[in-house]
């Protein structure tokens, strides 16, 4: 599926100031009732957390704005396939839909690896689309890890 909309463009912000602060740009935004109530983008640096990918610190923000822990009825836009974990954040709690940029062939689980929400131990699934704005997600991936390899290569990083 190709196109974007306004959330999906918000996510793609979230990834780009990620960038900005020497993250993976990955960024994520929740949506319930039309309107964002959470959003996040990778933060494991600059915070020292291996579990502050860009789906779990708009899960966070969403579920701390509402003041519950499930987000029945919400949806994810997120700028790239996500893995595993946040996967399974995404479960349990029961997002309704997940909408993706990039697929992440290596290290998705949705589309891609273990297929989490087909797992008979999955307790919810949300309705998946993916391949929203897959040409600019996956390009402020491709861009950021080339400009670490050329930085690398030329004694810059």
């Amino acid at each position: 599926m190709s196109g974007t909309n306004r959330f999906m463009n918000a996510a793609i912000e979230e990834a780009i100031r990620a960038k900005e602060r020497d993250e993976v740009p990955i960024g994520a935004v929740v949506v319930l009732d039309g309107e964002i109530v959470g959003r996040g983008g990778n933060r494991t640096r600059e915070r020292n957390d291996v579990t502050a990918h860009a789906e779990i610190v708009a899960l966070r923000m969403a579920c701390e704005a509402l003041g519950q822990e499930r987000l029945v009825g919400a949806d994810l836009y997120v700028t790239l396939e996500p893995c595993t974990m946040c996967a399974a954040a995404i479960s349990f709690a029961r997002i309704r839909r997940l909408y993706y940029g990039a697929r992440d062939i290596k290290g998705g689980a949705v589309e891609s690896g273990v297929r989490f929400f087909n797992q008979p131990t999955c307790h919810h699934s949300p309705d998946v689309y993916s391949g929203f704005a897959e040409t600019t997600t996956s390009r402020l991936l491709v861009d950021f890890f080339q400009a670490k390899r050329d930085g690398a290569f030329s004694g810059k990083g």
